[in-house]
């Protein structure tokens, strides 16, 4: 007679225990791919590079930071890092704040037109930067009366140029979505506009500024086409003093240095973010969802004390439309500028584009389509990987040694932003021979380049994509489960269609970033294979009007393509998938 064994309801099925070993193994690979990425292209180059520097017959040396830090002009370049993005990042929050008022805060025709255009300047390569603000302030352009072309204030504003977008962005997101009921309170009890604001709004917004202020910091630091176009050998940056102790002085041991001098900058500016940014999470787990927050009318709320409270208003709308006429100008300019020829006005550069003058060795059409494939290339690969590291820092573990791992890992991935680019790319020069002993050199590969530039928008995919992720309410995961969804199916259904409202987005960032990234590629790209931001720096360093009305011409076809590309991305983002950036 057969025993029929009761079996437990909860006990797991083989179909059951398959699932959960394959949403194991996913999570597995999911941590292992990006970490390996990181090791082999990012950390094992910097390390090679920074020991070629204190290593010296086969032992190891730190003297180089006795003899590098007793020269007057490392504690120069130094001071002028510090100073610059320091002045530049308080500047950029100054005129950003504001501007986040306006844009997020009220509505008005043509806002959105208004909100894509304060992005264009951040998402433009840095050369082009440069060489917009050159051509304004150089002799005999529209501001050349001011003479400062080559000075500290020309690379301050070009700063701001490029970061005012952060602030808005990161500020008006928050801004948006903050409920208005606890200021239209304190104004019901008889508060002024600036005081409700002080005491209300301001210390509400607190960690969108200083997370803002954060990466604008990080920004400034580290900026280097601009820094070099605008102050060649006079003015610089740790950056540019690495790229010219590399490749004029042939000083690894001072490359060296100011590497792991600027490591510890970006360290400490990504330790202030991550925690800026984790208050801004938490502040805006207190807010009400965008949805439901109407932008501010002028009709005043009933209850509330008569007063100047359009006084702030007009004063944010006056600063802001200042601001975006001020960054409409270096652009306008750029394209007035590129259509002047010696016998007056016409398409001369532009038609000069398809020959190799200027001694170039391709033309810069070829330039252009040698950089959109290697863009897509270094897009797919940091889709990818910025994608499972968004994943996996999207979690909220329970255990105090998760969520530090989990912050640990998504300081790791940002790592890339502030770390030189220069350092990177000679680092690769002098790593992907035999490349941890396998018997393949890289550094005759064409994937070489776009690795390179992956490595740098990695981090820009996991800013975009994780906000959108770790805004998912955790009860929809537990509505899918109680409704009988395998942990696979749930993360399949509820985590990876939630973020694809921000894919697009994310191709426009790490596109636009591929596309102007002149560091690394300043030492990758081949002779008969150049990107356009390199062209374009070429074409500035030789004499005569007609190579630089080339860079001209150049740049303007680099700033449309890129702010065409992320435009059109932009567009295809769902509504509310916005990413921090």
């Amino acid at each position: 007679m057969a025993v029929l064994t009761p079996t437990r309801p909860d006990a797991p099925t083989p179909v059951a225990a398959s699932g959960r070993a394959c949403v194991v193994a996913f999570w597995v690979v999911a941590v292992t791919v990006p970490l390996a990425f990181l090791g082999v292209f990012f950390a094992w180059p910097v390390a090679v590079m920074i020991a070629k520097g204190f290593v010296v017959d086969g032992q190891l040396d730190l003297g180089g930071f006795a003899d590098v830090f007793s020269r007057p002009r490392t504690w120069r370049i130094i001071g002028l890092t510090l100073a610059q993005a320091t002045l530049g990042t308080v500047l950029s929050v100054l005129l950003g704040v504001p501007g986040a008022y306006v844009l997020y805060r009220h509505s008005f025709r043509g806002r959105s037109l208004v909100r894509a255009f304060v992005t264009v300047p951040f998402v433009l390569p840095t050369v082009v930067v440069g060489v917009a603000f050159r051509s304004l302030l150089v002799e005999g352009g529209p501001l050349g009366f001011l003479h400062l072309d080559g000075t500290f204030a020309a690379i301050v504003a070009a700063l701001v140029f490029f970061n005012y977008a952060v602030v808005v962005r990161a500020v008006g997101g928050l801004w948006e979505r903050l409920d208005p009921r606890a200021e239209q309170a304190a104004r019901a009890l008889g508060a002024s506009p600036w005081r409700a604001f002080r005491t209300v709004t301001l210390p509400a917004l607190t960690p969108a500024i200083a997370s803002a202020a954060s990466l604008a910091f990080l920004f400034c630091a580290t900026a280097f086409g601009t820094v070099l176009v605008l102050g060649g050998l006079r003015f610089g940056t740790i950056e540019t003093e690495i790229w010219i102790q590399t490749t004029q002085f042939l000083d690894l041991r001072a490359a060296a240095v100011l590497s792991v001098v600027q490591l510890v900058v970006v360290a400490g500016t990504l330790i202030v973010a991550g925690r800026a940014r984790s208050r801004r999470e938490r502040a805006l787990g207190l807010t009400l969802p965008a949805a439901s927050v109407r932008p501010l009318r002028r009709r005043r709320p009933a209850g509330m004390p008569p007063g100047d409270g359009h006084a702030l208003t007009l004063v944010a709308t006056a600063v802001t439309a200042g601001v975006v006429l001020l960054l409409a100008l270096p652009l306008v300019n750029l394209v007035v500028r590129s259509l002047r020829t010696a016998d007056g006005w016409g398409v001369d550069h532009y038609i000069a584009l398809g020959t190799t003058e200027g001694g170039l060795t391709v033309t810069v059409w070829q330039a252009t389509l040698n950089s959109l494939r290697v863009a897509l290339d270094a897009t797919v690969l940091a889709l990818v990987v910025g994608g499972l590291v968004a994943l996996v820092v999207s979690r909220r573990p329970r255990r105090t040694v998760g969520r530090r791992a989990v912050a640990g890992l998504d300081a790791l991935f940002m790592l890339p932003l502030g770390v030189s680019a220069v350092t990177v790319g000679f680092g690769f020069l002098l790593s992907m021979h035999h490349p941890l002993g396998l018997p393949v050199d890289l550094r005759t590969s064409p994937l070489l380049v776009p690795i390179a530039q992956a490595v740098v928008a990695v981090p820009l995919v996991v800013r975009v994509v994780l906000p959108v992720l770790r805004a998912i309410d955790p009860r929809l995961r537990e509505a899918a489960a109680t409704l009988g969804a395998a942990p696979g199916r749930v993360l399949r259904t509820v985590d990876l269609s939630i973020a694809a409202r921000s894919l697009g987005l994310a191709v426009g960032f790490a596109f636009a970033a591929s596309l102007g990234e002149f560091g690394a590629t300043s030492f990758l790209a081949r002779p008969d294979r150049p990107t356009l931001p390199v062209v374009i720096f070429r074409l500035i360093g030789r004499p005569g009007p007609e190579s630089y009305g080339m860079a001209l011409a150049a740049s303007v076809v680099l700033a449309v393509l890129t702010a065409g590309i992320v435009a059109a991305c932009e567009r295809l983002r769902a509504p509310g998938a916005g990413g921090e950036w």
